[in-house]
């Protein structure tokens, strides 16, 4: 890359490997089903996550949305994490394009939400009331630096679940991550969920997509829902090749990026002023900030990292910062990261 970029994993580059299949990939019309690509990637990520099938999307956003759509009705409620990515971060696509009301909940410093106000926010049979319909998790939870939560968790969402006859969507952009740094097979913690996403374009380091996998009645929904939002490619193949390297080459190697998230978690702990709690860096990603005695500003501590040493960095308007690590980020940088954080505020 031409940058030292640790504002997100979705600037992460395509890697030579991606580049290649790309330009090789047999094509066809993916509307008429017609793209060998794309049905090779959707047959891939759906057994990957132990589904029926897949349905590949141009990004996490919209395979939550076309989730969202396919399992609800307008006025379906939806008990969601208040800090989760579908609720907080998705310019409120479930109410504002599927009618269905959100009933967010805390969460804990990990992502979850208490089992006990799950029950108790399911509504009662009450025509005053939304209908009950989804529980949306989230699978590592980027709101809490990316922290992966165990199957355990996710068991008993489902037991709450059937319970009440209510469907359970993952947004697991991430999901990959988590498995990695549980050292799970992705289904263990996806038996538990009636549909999931997953990214392709973030620490996977494809350039684009998402797939939403689940049943195949499920999935033929999806279709329409894809559909409505504009969702439906054709010659998408040329994409879908990425993902399928991004399947079959990237996932192992996310424990590299977890381990030079702990490393940068470890060495910023040590310089005085910045306050975070690397036990909490089990993924690609840590959250810290500047305590109030440091004279540099978020916004001067952004640019010199810029000036001085190439290093791209999320925040400024707060003394919050996001530091996230993926395939172009090394060791070497990690530890420039370090050094130069020191000596701004030294």
């Amino acid at each position: 890359m031409d940058r030292i970029d640790f504002r997100s994993d979705t600037v992460s580059w395509p890697t030579p490997a991606m580049r290649q299949a790309m330009a090789n990939a047999p094509v066809g019309d993916d509307v008429y089903g017609e793209d060998p690509t794309v049905n090779r990637l959707e047959a891939l990520a759906a057994e990957m996550v132990g589904k029926e099938a897949g349905l590949f999307v141009a990004s996490g956003t919209m395979g939550n949305l076309t989730a969202i759509l396919a399992h609800g009705r307008r006025g379906d409620g939806a008990i969601v994490g208040e800090d989760s990515h579908t609720f907080r971060a998705e310019a409120g696509g479930m109410a504002v394009l599927g009618g269905i009301v959100p009933n967010p909940l805390p969460t804990d410093v990990y992502g979850r939400m208490n089992l006990t106000a799950v029950n108790q926010a399911i509504y009662p049979d009450d025509c005053h009331f939304p209908t009950n319909r989804l529980i949306l998790v989230e699978n590592s939870y980027g709101a809490k630096g990316g922290y992966p939560i165990a199957p355990d968790y996710f068991q008993e969402i489902r037991h709450i679940a059937d319970q009440h006859g209510l469907i359970v969507h993952m947004d697991g952009a991430r999901l990959f991550n988590a498995a990695v740094a549980l050292n799970l097979d992705p289904r263990e913690i996806t038996q538990h969920v009636d549909s999931v996403t997953f990214c392709l374009s973030k620490g996977l380091c494809a350039p684009v997509g998402s797939v939403l996998c689940g049943s195949e009645e499920f999935i033929q929904k999806a279709h329409r829902a894809r559909k409505l939002v504009g969702g439906a490619m054709r010659q998408a193949g040329i994409m879908a090749a990425a993902g399928i390297v991004a399947l079959t080459e990237m996932v192992e190697r996310l424990a590299d990026d977890h381990a030079h998230a702990r490393r940068l978690a470890e060495g910023l702990a040590q310089i005085p002023g910045i306050k975070l709690q690397p036990e909490l860096v089990k993924t690609n990603m840590l959250f810290f900030t500047l305590d109030e005695s440091v004279k540099v500003t978020p916004e001067q501590f952004v640019q010199r990292l810029r000036d001085e040493a190439n290093i791209w960095l999320s925040g400024g308007y707060s003394r919050s910062f996001r530091a996230v690590t993926h395939y172009w980020i090394q060791e070497a940088d990690v530890d420039l990261f370090v050094k130069t954080a020191r000596a701004i505020l030294q």
